[in-house]
């Protein structure tokens, strides 16, 4: 199944190693990444610090952000290349309802409803879960100064966001990986486990938790 794959996205709440796995998967695969860029978006760090007043501004950075590395994915034609990608499009909505205002994400609606390109679907979609206190251990581990104010309450409420999104989500194949007990991104035995699931996979939705 992974040899048939040309392009895989990893998906996941705010440090639950999403990139980190998805340019390991890359490099197993020889295939390019497609990554977020956090720390290019200038409002990012302002925030964290003032939520309500910053979160219109980061949000369209993203949106643009997004978009304009979809585009370019379509100017250089690396479809005829397998790619691995940290993000999906459709999830920027995600965090435009959890942080906007009603006012300000009518606006936004708006905005993306205008620009959005038709995405790419994934071969597969691998969501990496966690619990809000264990993300908030691992934020804290990675010591990224512009993170060091996110609250287990936001990531609580972002966590809920993130299974309603997957809970209702039929686009791709989708294998959910439970990550409390299990870290493919760094430990070279759990990574293999969880290519062998993605080679094992028949059905279209798929829970991987370490045991099963």
């Amino acid at each position: 199944m992974l040899d048939r794959m040309r392009h895989l996205v990893i998906e996941g709440p705010i440090g639950v190693g999403k990139t980190s796995l998805a340019r390991r998967l890359a490099d197993r695969l020889r295939a390019q990444t497609l990554l977020e860029a956090p720390e290019a978006n200038p409002f990012l760090e302002r925030f964290y610090r003032d939520s309500a007043r910053h979160a219109f501004t980061t949000q369209l950075h993203f949106l643009f952000q997004r978009l304009d590395q979809l585009r370019d994915l379509g100017r250089r034609e690396l479809f005829d290349q397998p790619f691995v990608a940290d993000f999906l499009l459709e999830k920027d909505a995600l965090f435009a309802s959890l942080t906007l205002s009603d006012d300000e994400l009518d606006l936004y609606r708006r905005i993306y409803a205008n620009l959005s390109v038709q995405a790419p679907v994934p071969d597969l979609v691998i969501y990496l879960d966690a619990s809000p206190a264990a993300l908030l251990t691992r934020i804290a581990e990675r010591g990224r100064p512009m993170e060091v104010s996110i609250s287990e309450a936001y990531l609580a409420q972002l966590c809920e966001a993130y299974t309603r999104f997957f809970y209702q989500y039929e686009a791709s194949p989708l294998l959910t990986v439970n990550t409390e007990h299990l870290d493919p991104a760094n430990d070279d035995a759990d990574f293999e486990l969880l290519l062998d699931r993605v080679r094992q996979m028949r059905g279209r939705r798929e829970s991987f938790i370490r045991g099963e």
